[in-house]
């Protein structure tokens, strides 16, 4: 493969080499080179203050997970905020049950505690993070309540939250990533600003702003795909229900929690059609799935670059599985949330999981799908995701019927990711004409990834 000075792909197989010219430095990679993999949905903004505050994720006891809090807090001044992430009490072995904020008073000192549970909608907090969110303790901290205690938060300086940020995304590079879909606050986009301004972005970013800044958007006129091709404007992100690990799901029977009212959901869709900005409705439940459908069905075909995206469709009822591809919606998904979520969604949803993650029905009725990892969440490894979009349902037995071939699989991550960010003609494929972004694969491990032309990451 040979590439230009401006980081598009000159010519592919065996006449790369002549296409390149004498000049040309020639770098000889061992391994498949795939198109560069995408991640559709991340969260950027919570990956970079994992490393500034305490990390929970993988700790099987509630035990452990307290004695982690304790330690915390002795290195912490006096009354200072103790924020961490990534508990999750369905794995606790000792006790599974929810957790108290006594328990946290217990080992924390009477400061202030926000730790955000795994699924990122739910927090448990303890008695004195209460008291200043003015929330009454015997109130379960989920869905908005969470997003009210986290305005009381300090914020990091910009030179630490940089800092933080450019660590994770050279960590994302090293799994083999060329371009990320960010679904984040403005500070990590004032941040995205700062290390591209620098020249220190190793991959594209698209970064999509969350609906109560969509007024903003509108006030002054940004339209999706406003930015250039490192770092861009693509859509609006909305919440429509909770998710399944926190049983606020919106599901058709009743049960769940619609966080967005369908009639300020039709408005807000409406608005950003209007103003030239996609959407990404995250929808887990059936009944979330149907009311984002509902809202789109209308604006079918709203303007050429009409993309709008239901994130997440944990859960799809089969009579809304053929109207993705009718009013234009792509799935924007997570293979590894069905290896997370199994039991759970078996103990939930009963029968209900013959649709659940069901990315091949999705595909054979003529949706396109986006793959990516939702981070901090799941990890945010392609190879993992690959793995759990084909061969693992096959393993587990899980449904097997719902799993992919490898190719639509690496589709999902490369020309249907580029599609749901309108890169379509840029980036996914690798042809003549298209920027040369690259995932180098050896013996399943990716040793080098590749950025317009440049090595983003290359094993030693």
């Amino acid at each position: 493969m040979a590439a230009g000075p401006d980081g598009r792909i000159l010519a592919v197989g065996d006449g790369a080499r002549a296409a390149a010219g004498r000049d040309a430095v020639v770098h000889d990679l061992s391994g498949a080179a795939w198109p560069g993999l995408h991640d559709a949905h991340i969260h950027l903004e919570h990956l970079a203050l994992g490393r500034l505050g305490l990390e929970l994720e993988g700790i099987s006891s509630r035990g452990r997970v307290l004695e982690r809090v304790r330690a915390g807090g002795r290195r912490l001044p006096a009354g200072a905020w103790l924020v961490g992430r990534g508990w999750y009490n369905d794995e606790w072995l000792d006790d599974a049950s929810w957790p108290r904020p006594e328990e946290l008073d217990a080992v924390a000192g009477g400061r202030p505690v926000f730790l955000v549970r795994k699924d990122g909608h739910s927090a448990w907090l303890s008695t004195r993070a209460y008291s200043l969110a003015g929330i009454d303790p015997s109130v379960p901290v989920k869905e908005t309540l969470v997003d009210q205690v986290r305005k009381l938060l300090p914020e990091p300086a910009d030179d630490e939250f940089d800092r933080a940020l450019s660590s994770e995304l050279r960590a994302l590079a090293r799994k083999g990533l060329t371009s990320v879909h960010s679904m984040d606050t403005p500070r990590a986009f004032r941040s995205l600003q700062r290390l591209h301004a620098r020249r220190a972005l190793p991959l594209r970013v698209t970064w999509n702003l969350p609906a109560a800044d969509l007024a903003f958007a509108e006030r002054i006129g940004i339209r999706s795909g406003w930015g250039d091709l490192q770092l861009r404007i693509w859509g609006v992100k909305a919440f429509l229900d909770g998710s399944l690990c926190s049983r606020t799901a919106e599901m058709l029977d009743g049960s769940g929690v619609a966080v967005l009212p369908q009639p300020e959901l039709v408005e807000m869709v409406r608005r950003c059609a209007a103003a030239g900005l996609n959407v990404c409705l995250h929808a887990i439940g059936d009944g979330a799935v149907r009311r984002a459908l509902d809202a789109l069905e209308p604006l079918t075909g709203s303007w050429v670059r009409w993309r709008p995206r239901i994130e997440h469709a944990q859960c799809v009822d089969p009579a809304d599985l053929p109207r993705f591809q009718r009013v234009g919606a792509i799935a924007s998904m997570q293979p590894l949330h069905a290896v997370s979520d199994r039991e759970l969604a078996d103990r939930e949803w009963g029968a209900r999981t013959a649709s659940a993650y069901a990315w091949r029905r999705l595909a054979a009725a003529g949706a396109v799908l986006a793959f990516g990892s939702d981070a901090p969440v799941e990890d945010a490894d392609p190879l993992l995701g690959l793995t759990a979009a084909t061969t693992w349902r096959r393993r587990a037995n899980w449904h097997p019927e719902l799993a992919l071939s490898r190719p639509a699989a690496l589709r999902a991550y490369t020309s249907g990711a580029a599609y749901a960010a309108g890169m379509e003609r840029a980036v996914g494929r690798l042809r003549p004409g298209y920027l040369c972004d690259l995932s180098v694969i050896d013996s399943g491990r990716v040793v080098a990834t590749v950025v317009g032309g440049r090595f983003a990451w290359r094993r030693s």
